[in-house]
């Protein structure tokens, strides 16, 4: 018997562990790119220190990535407007 509750169809049960949902900090994205994936390296990168180590690495197919790319424009434009209301 799963402790899990029944799901709708075609819904999906994601899952987050501890670790992962602390989250990693991140001043510094590279993304580099070829025909069939988008590949970006989030780096943390300390003020006075010459050398910096990728922290997270998520690679993407460009479907996702444009997917992505227009999700982040529009949660920039919502927090764009409800700063101004303040």
């Amino acid at each position: 018997m799963s402790d899990q509750k029944p799901t709708k169809e075609g819904q999906l049960n994601i899952e987050l562990d501890d670790k992962t949902a602390e989250g990693t900090y991140s001043n510094l994205a590279i993304i580099n790119h070829s025909v069939s994936e988008f590949i970006v390296d989030f780096i943390s990168v300390m003020p006075g220190q010459p050398k910096a180590k990728v922290k997270s690495r998520i690679i993407l197919t460009p479907q996702h990535a444009k997917r992505l790319a227009k999700a982040l424009a529009l949660f920039v434009l919502v927090l764009d407007i409800l700063m101004k209301v303040k």
